[in-house]
């Protein structure tokens, strides 16, 4: 059991960090991306192939993962820096699928739907499973910890301020003299950054990565934690990132308790009770567990004439 905790531990690590770059575009500057399983994907390829075809440490393949992703992203942002609401998260999908079908054809680069297996981990195989979750933990949540503090950190700055002048009025941003299609841009490339290395991450934990693993669902579950949590809140990126690790894995425990279920209706009633809890969640808390906090910007004091 606590093994099992431990892994659900570094699970909600990497929700909270995919929450937290998705934060960067759909919470500060109200940019709805729903391919971010595919940046999610890129990093996990990236540092996979390089660590397992090339030998190179894993540090390097999770920094060429984030590097691959931010470059990714840029070029996404770029290609739809003039599509807005619907239109971007239409095209957004549409790159992430097309990462995926990619994945699964470039048999001779990605083993295809096979897959790729044997991704080095941290001490993999020489310490005890047990200990091996523990160590990626001790990895993972400090990784999170700093992804927090930057985000915190540009958030308050003067480039989160913009960014949430492009949300509310883009318009007002261009008349000021600042280029929304920069400030996208480089939204979009923090964001892809922390989702590859989220993705490098998953493929270093669990040493198997395939195109299966990689679909809408997931950019789902991520979405919900933002919303549950509180967008345009890092605060509330992480914790919902947790608080749906949590829903999902509880859920579990419940369905053995309902007699009479066959596998299909109590996988069905799981969804049910995940999408029930939600529901009263936002119902009742329409902004999220943590809303967006007030920031005040101070003003200089005026001098006498």
């Amino acid at each position: 059991m606590e093994n099992y905790l431990i892994a659900m531990a570094v699970t909600g690590c990497l929700y909270a960090l995919m929450s937290l770059g998705v934060n960067m575009t759909w919470g500060l500057a109200g940019m709805v991306n729903l391919g971010l399983i595919g940046f999610f994907a890129v990093g996990a390829y990236i540092s996979a192939l390089l660590t397992l075809k090339l030998g190179l440490p894993i540090v390097v393949g999770i920094a060429a993962g984030a590097l691959a992703a931010a470059l990714t992203g840029s070029a996404v942002a770029l290609i739809t820096a003039r599509l807005r609401g619907d239109y971007l998260a239409i095209v957004t999908l549409g790159f992430a699928e097309t990462i995926r079908i990619a994945a699964s054809n470039e048999i001779w680069l990605t083993n295809g739907t096979d897959g790729l297996s044997g991704i080095p981990g941290p001490w993999r195989g020489t310490i005890s499973p047990e200990m091996y979750n523990l160590l990626f933990l001790a990895i993972v949540a400090p990784v999170v910890a700093i992804t927090y503090w930057l985000a915190e950190r540009l958030t308050r700055a003067p480039f989160g301020r913009v960014l949430r002048a492009i949300r509310d009025d883009e318009p007002l941003v261009a008349a000021a003299g600042k280029s929304a299609i920069a400030f996208k841009v480089k939204a979009f490339a923090l964001s892809s950054a922390a989702l590859g290395v989220a993705g490098a991450l998953y493929g270093h934990y669990t040493s198997y990565i395939a195109p299966e693993i990689f679909v809408p669902l997931l950019t789902l579950y991520i979405k919900l934690a933002l919303l549950t949590g509180g967008r345009a809140n890092n605060l509330g990126a992480v914790v919902g990132g947790f608080f749906v690790v949590f829903l999902l894995e509880s859920a579990r425990f419940v369905i053995p308790l309902v007699p009479g279920l066959s596998a299909v209706q109590g996988a069905a009633l799981r969804e049910f009770i995940i999408a029930a809890l939600l529901i009263v969640i936002l119902r009742l808390r329409p902004n999220g567990l943590f809303p967006e906090p007030r920031l005040v910007v101070p003003v200089p004091p005026q001098g006498r004439s």
